[in-house]
């Protein structure tokens, strides 16, 4: 039986999630208009992480995308997959979303409200997890990785393209998202270079098959990566 002190220690903890959870989508759901109506920085960048993507898919793949917003990428991929679940913390994402996949229908895509820091799906049910523009955006970097990881199925990819925000002018992540955030112009962002990003996938198991970048300008700090959870656990020392 818990104490009365854990109890309330928990209770507080899950309070505390709850309203990071809620602040988050209240932050994307006012934004959703405005994102779905801004046209993509840098198009033949995109253009070319999404023919990457396609290539390492098949219509054999179960795929789970993890903060997929208003659904533009997750429409682009889903002819090349058996099914595709694309998941946003947004109400207003995913009803974009939904009606741009009314007008395209695709029995094999499938939108659903999902926060990408919690777990989504059953242990080792996918072929894929894409996380794209995301991974700098969660509130706990390990606790995402691990679970989709978890989601994965033996020898399955994690697919992911993540700004890494400490490559940028330091101007840019230590004075103007601060200001940004304090006038609720910014979400909560986590800042990382590529080497600790890459370090925190290793830290969870996952081996990097791919580093790449993709953007059309001098400078690209959004990193590609293909990681892939191993077949079978590490053996213990």
């Amino acid at each position: 039986m818990h104490s009365p002190i854990t109890s309330a220690s928990e209770h507080h903890a899950a309070a505390a999630t709850s309203a990071a959870v809620a602040s988050k989508a209240r932050f994307w759901n006012r934004i959703a208009h405005k994102y779905a109506n801004d046209p993509i920085a840098d198009l033949a960048g995109y253009e070319r992480t999404v023919q990457r993507v396609q290539a390492l898919l098949s219509t054999e793949h179960e795929v789970l995308e993890i903060g997929c917003g208003t659904g533009t990428t997750a429409l682009r991929l889903a002819p090349t997959t058996r099914r595709l679940v694309a998941t946003d913390i947004a109400e207003q994402m995913i009803a974009i979303a939904g009606a741009k996949l009314a007008n395209q229908p695709m029995p094999q895509l499938h939108f659903r409200l999902a926060d990408a820091d919690a777990p989504v799906a059953e242990q080792g049910a996918y072929d894929a997890v894409l996380a794209f523009n995301l991974l700098h955006l969660v509130t706990d970097l390990p606790q995402a990785l691990s679970s989709a990881s978890n989601t994965l199925k033996p020898g399955g990819l994690l697919i992911s393209k993540t700004p890494c925000l400490n490559e940028m002018n330091p101007l840019i992540p230590k004075l103007a998202l601060p200001l940004l955030r304090a006038i609720g112009k910014a979400p909560p962002v986590l800042c990382f270079d590529a080497a600790q990003l890459q370090a925190a996938m290793t830290e969870q198991g996952l081996q990097i098959l791919a580093v790449e970048r993709h953007g059309s300008k001098d400078k690209d700090w959004r990193l590609f990566i293909v990681a892939r959870k191993p077949d079978a656990p590490p053996l213990a020392a």
